[in-house]
């Protein structure tokens, strides 16, 4: 592994690309360090701490912890993932986005600029809400969120976190375009790897003090441990379908005649399932802090905690649902049938046109299935080890898979580079790159 990172910073190229990304992170981690202004930084650090089976705390925890802070990444990258969601889900349903689809690179292009304006929108909104919601905050210790409330207040908080969220939109796609990997992904890895650090410490402490023992921290670890293996495993699973391309002589030239195959990935939802999982879920305990005072909304509140029946049941329940669902938005079969009748492509079997979109979205119904369960899985089980071992820390299920996703990306990238220049991967075949059919 040291020759193959020796070999990485021979290449002139790569090594630039390392470098201008790194530097691009130590930028990100600068501002999120530059406070709002009119925020009492203690008082909601304090607020956050009682606020983490919310979808504030949620939020938190893909923006770095920058909203627990009060800094000027507060919103995060979170409304330009909101606004390519909102796309990629309109895309199936207008004509005139499913034409930008189709114009190749053009058109992607005008689509990302219109989800660049999207998400100055949603970020005026949330930073609206979000200054409204913090001038109502009181700390633990009844001290006051914003020091000065008021109009003025509500005006620099929005201009402070809209600028921030375009900042981080601006050094991601910086990245993407000049560094390595995908930037938007990394901005979201690199916070949620924030929390690191800060837990580990904790967990040290707790160790030393006795108030863990030795035992449960070596469990935890070898949980940790296994649960990333079995990530990586289900996520670079793949069903692959045989495809067949037949002959065409075109003057003197003879194409096609060859055997290729569609690889569908057992995971083509990736972790949008779980996110809107959470997100629903998040909403009931999140209203009832609202009404503290009613008992429904204790009960509710009570209902939805993690590591309730109720909670795991519908957790469980939604995270397939939304597998099925945007799956089915990301994917079409209908399309992809007519690409390979387009060019004289078939499954052998199978005819082609519409028995091809069938035989595709059956295939992709079953893999989907099982998938889904065990996606379903990682998200809960991590919530019952925690409390029952009592750990400081937490590694969630959508966490996981977005950091485990990133990171294979990016190594997979700097994979193709390394060998392009005849150096050899970081990954050897056979290992990683074996393929889990169904």
């Amino acid at each position: 592994m040291i020759q193959k990172i020796r070999d990485t910073f021979k290449i002139p190229d790569l090594r630039n690309k390392i470098l201008f990304t790194l530097a691009m992170f130590c930028v990100y981690r600068v501002g999120s360090h530059i406070p709002c202004p009119g925020i009492s930084g203690d008082a909601l650090m304090s607020f956050f701490e009682t606020a983490r089976g919310t979808i504030l705390g949620l939020y938190d925890i893909f923006v770095g912890g920058n909203l627990s802070r009060g800094t000027i990444f507060g919103l995060g990258i979170m409304p330009y993932i909101s606004a390519s969601i909102i796309f990629q889900l309109l895309g199936a349903a207008l004509p005139a986005l499913q034409k930008l689809h189709r114009e190749g690179e053009e058109g992607r292009r005008k689509i990302n600029q219109y989800s660049r304006y999207l998400t100055v929108g949603i970020g005026i909104i949330q930073s609206m809400g979000i200054a409204i919601f913090l001038e109502s905050l009181r700390g633990v210790g009844g001290e006051p969120v914003v020091l000065v409330p008021g109009i003025s207040f509500r005006l620099i908080t929005i201009l402070t976190l809209v600028t921030g969220t375009v900042a981080i939109m601006w050094l991601g796609e910086l990245i993407t375009e000049k560094g390595i990997g995908n930037g938007i992904s990394l901005m979201i890895m690199i916070g949620i790897l924030d929390r690191i650090p800060t837990e580990t410490i904790s967990t040290v402490r707790m160790i030393t003090t006795g108030a863990l023992s030795i035992p449960a921290t070596i469990i935890y670890l070898l949980v940790i441990i296994l649960v990333t293996a079995a990530v990586v495993i289900v996520t670079q699973a793949q069903r692959r379908i045989p495809v067949q391309y037949a002959q065409r002589v075109i003057g003197r030239k003879v194409y096609g005649g060859r055997s290729t195959h569609i690889p569908l990935s057992v995971n083509a939802a990736g972790v949008i399932p779980i996110i809107f999982a959470q997100s629903v879920l998040m909403f009931p305990p999140t209203i009832a802090r609202f009404f503290s005072n009613s008992m429904f909304a204790q009960t509710i509140s009570e209902f939805f905690t993690p590591g309730q029946w109720l909670y795991t049941t519908i957790y469980a329940t939604l995270i397939v649902f939304f597998a099925y669902f945007y799956t089915s938005v990301v994917i079409s079969p209908t399309d992809m049938a007519e690409n390979m009748k387009r060019y004289g492509g078939f499954i052998p079997g199978i005819r082609p046109g519409t028995p091809t979109a069938n035989y595709i979205d059956k295939v992709m119904s079953r893999i989907t299935f099982p998938g889904a369960l065990f996606f379903a899985a990682i998200a809960i089980i991590p919530i019952f080890i925690v409390q029952k071992l009592m750990i400081p820390s937490y590694f969630g299920g959508t966490s996981l898979l977005i950091v485990v996703g990133v990171v294979l990306d990016t190594v997979r990238q700097m994979e193709s580079h390394l060998l392009m220049r005849h150096y050899e991967g970081f990954v050897r075949k056979g290992k990683i790159r074996g393929r889990a059919g169904y």
